[in-house]
């Protein structure tokens, strides 16, 4: 009898074993994203939500399929300070070298804010042939140095619009404003720092005097300004039609609160941080109708005529319960995501010159419209959607609605003068 019960139990154990899946011993080794950003900024921490909410949708969707495996994307993350003023570029450095080499990161994304810890960084992520796609800075220094030395920076990446492109946007609004009303005249203001007054400087060199336009004035303003009435008034005494603001600290707000507030007649169009995202009008309480901004990438706001831009915004809004309000730099993080994993999937490898070759092949429609690289490694951006990613400019019109008003591949409505400026047309 007691053979028998053991043998049954030996029956009942096979069955059962044979029915039960086998787990591996084992789960499937990550691929680790490092993301060295400034998370005391807006673009920062939007920008890490970015990353994090495709990683997301990828891993649930099964992981990255890698040769004959598939594994799942794990996010590192560091608050490498770098847009934080007195920040010296070696910490910087030292925060993508933790990740490299503590953290052993597979891929850096999204990356510094600064250009100067930007493309200093592409020496580390070139001696260790790290592939690292950029996502806020914009200095053109990053293409130079992979079209030079293409062996040792080819590893080095930019999904975000570059201060190259950011003039061609503001040029083009401009050109349509002299073609749309006559407009001819214009004064400066920019923020005293140097991607601003490099801004302000290529504007008058590549458009203004280009275009004949006259530059009646232009003032510069410390960071943490917060009066700007002066330099309203001398716009309005020298007669702009256009005022061209260049702006990213958080008081630059008050600049269109002033200008509302003075009836200054001149057309406001440029760029200034805050007032990218719909939380504005509420912010500076609706006196900013009749601005327009720049946002550098689209996603960031949804475009009706980009149906993966809406999709992507809406997204971000269901997840995190509330929109996004950076102009630069969410869209392209969460883009460089499903880049990676498809030049991973093309390479079937996740070796840093195999990924190289196939992240160059990029070719996407996506949020910011269509994704490819140049030689240079820089995303293309235009102003057909269909062939290139996009900018856009917008106008804050009643009753507190981003309105896109340029490029016309994707406007929605038209330009609204300020009381007092008429069309010379």
């Amino acid at each position: 009898m007691k053979k028998s019960v053991c043998f049954m139990s030996v029956v009942m154990f096979l069955l059962v074993a044979l029915l039960v899946p086998v787990q591996s011993s084992h789960a499937a080794e990550p691929i680790i994203l490092g993301v060295p950003t400034s998370l005391g900024f807006l673009e920062g921490k939007e920008g890490l939500a970015c990353v994090n909410m495709a990683v997301d949708e990828i891993n649930e969707a099964g992981g990255v399929k890698v040769g004959n495996e598939t594994r799942p994307f794990k996010v590192i993350a560091i608050d490498a300070r770098g847009a934080e003023p007195g920040v010296p570029v070696s910490d910087v450095i030292r925060a993508h070298k933790k990740l490299i080499l503590e953290d052993k990161a597979d891929f850096i994304v999204f990356g510094s804010f600064r250009s100067e810890c930007a493309i200093a960084c592409m020496d580390v992520v070139g001696q260790y042939k790290i592939p690292m796609i950029l996502g806020t800075a914009m200095s053109p220094g990053m293409q130079k140095k992979v079209t030079t030395d293409y062996d040792k920076y080819k590893y080095t990446f930019r999904a975000c619009l570059n201060a190259v492109y950011l003039i061609k946007y503001l040029g083009g609004t401009m050109a349509y404003l002299n073609k749309e009303f006559g407009f001819n005249k214009v004064y400066i203001m920019n923020q005293d720092v140097a991607w601003a007054r490099k801004t302000g400087d290529l504007m008058i060199k590549m458009v203004f005097e280009k275009m004949g336009w006259e530059v009646v004035g232009r003032q510069q303003y410390p960071t943490g300004s917060s009066d700007f009435s002066a330099g309203l008034m001398k716009a309005k005494a020298k007669g702009a039609q256009v005022i061209l603001p260049i702006f990213d600290m958080p008081q630059s707000g008050i600049l269109v609160k002033q200008w509302k507030t003075m009836h200054i007649p001149a057309l406001m169009a440029g760029f200034i941080s805050p007032l990218a995202g719909p939380g504005a009008w509420k912010t500076f309480d609706g006196k900013i109708a009749g601005a327009m901004n720049c946002i550098f990438e689209i996603g960031n706001m949804p475009v009706p005529k980009v149906p993966k831009s809406v999709e992507f915004y809406e997204k971000y809004l269901k997840k995190y319960g509330k929109p996004i309000e950076a102009g630069h730099s969410p869209a392209p993080a969460y883009e460089m995501v499903y880049m990676l994993k498809e030049a991973i999937e093309r390479a079937g490898s996740v070796n840093g010159d195999k990924v190289v070759a196939e992240l160059e092949k990029t070719d996407r429609q996506g949020a910011m419209g269509r994704i490819k690289f140049g030689k240079d490694h820089q995303v293309i951006y235009g102003n057909n959607p269909e062939v290139e990613a996009l900018g856009c400019m917008i106008q804050w019109q009643e009753p507190g609605k981003r309105v896109i008003v340029y490029p016309p591949s994707v406007a929605e409505g038209k330009i609204q003068l300020p009381e007092g400026l008429k069309s010379l047309k």
